[in-house]
């Protein structure tokens, strides 16, 4: 896997010294068009599980920024409303990752996303602790991130 990006990143500056230009646009273009390459001789490579995980890890950057801007806003419509009536709370999540990578991913994201915030992990790394600005239903808070962030982190680094 680890060979395969380098193989990539080698394509796209080989892509930049045949232009001429070593511009982001110009590497990002030539990494893709590498990427491209890779795909078409897939089979005699076995750059199949590399250009997958590449897809799932783009899925997940997708799946944090549409988290990111309606989070987002469902915050604003809190601060914005005359009157505020909220339901904050810490949840016990339980977790399906067991990887310190993994977990930390995962903490991360919700910290990122506004309206929550990752506290704490149990010692035995079974239970991540999320503070939410507004949570009425607990269960659907978990449900939506074991089907969300932590599907998608589990399908990119498996």
């Amino acid at each position: 896997m680890t060979s395969l990006f380098l193989i990539n990143i080698l394509l796209a500056l080989a892509w930049g010294a045949v232009t001429g230009s070593f511009a982001e646009v110009n590497l990002f273009f030539g990494f893709v068009l590498g990427a491209g390459a890779l795909y078409i001789i897939r089979e005699q490579v076995g750059t199949r599980g590399y250009l997958t995980r590449t897809w799932q890890i783009v899925t997940l950057a997708l799946l944090f920024l549409y988290e990111l801007v309606l989070s987002a806003l469902r915050v604003a419509g809190i601060v914005l409303r005359p009157r505020i009536d909220l339901e904050p709370g810490i949840i016990a999540y339980p977790l399906t990752v067991d990887r310190d990578f993994e977990i930390t991913m995962l903490a991360n994201l919700i910290t990122l996303t506004p309206g929550t915030l990752s506290v704490d992990v149990s010692d035995d790394r079974k239970t991540l602790y999320v503070h939410c600005i507004d949570v009425p239903d607990p269960q659907a808070t978990i449900d939506d991130i074991k089907n969300g962030f932590e599907r998608k982190i589990l399908e990119a680094f498996r």
